[in-house]
């Protein structure tokens, strides 16, 4: 049996929903001298570097990209970072993720900053499925989505400019 997919964005979509995310995150961190982007592989991450590509161009402020690596089976947190944590001491973190379902993935996320004193910490997710089990909001969401819970959120984020979209299935 093929699975249905349904298109909810195409890459034209994608791409306003992340310029429009950007602005919003311009006008959360206006007075910033820097912003610490943080993006969750995979997905996450490229979601991330698009924002900070765009940020770049539009922000009066600096923006650096850090990598999060997590382990999303465990039952506890198990992270592999690219940066040390404690550079982002009194700093605005902004963590990406592509798709929020339970909370799991963004509550271990924030569990990497859990020890060191952050000026702020914002999360950004492309996809809100409203079906969490842990206590999570998003501050900036692409689209938000009531879906049941055998249904499934693909994201496919390709790089060269190849095709970008969103199905549920």
């Amino acid at each position: 049996m093929s699975a249905k997919k349904l298109l909810i964005l195409n890459q034209q979509q994608i791409q306003q929903k992340i310029d429009r995310i950007a602005y919003q995150i311009l006008e959360d961190n206006f007075d910033e001298e820097e912003i610490l982007i943080a993006g969750i592989l995979p997905r996450g991450n490229r979601i991330a570097e698009r924002l900070k590509k765009i940020l770049d161009e539009i922000a009066p402020f600096k923006s650096r990209l850090l990598t999060i690596e997590l382990d999303k089976q465990s039952s506890t947190l198990k992270a592999k970072i690219d940066f040390d944590v404690n550079d982002c001491r009194d700093k605005a973190v902004i963590l990406v993720d592509d798709v929020l379902n339970s909370g799991k993935t963004l509550a271990y996320g924030f569990g990497v900053f859990i020890d060191v004193r952050l000026k702020k910490l914002r999360t950004v997710v492309l996809v809100d499925r409203n079906h969490k089990n842990f206590p999570m909001t998003t501050d900036y969401a692409g689209v938000a989505l009531s879906t049941v819970l055998k249904e499934r959120v693909d994201v496919s984020l390709i790089e060269n400019d190849a095709e970008d979209a969103v199905y549920l299935i």
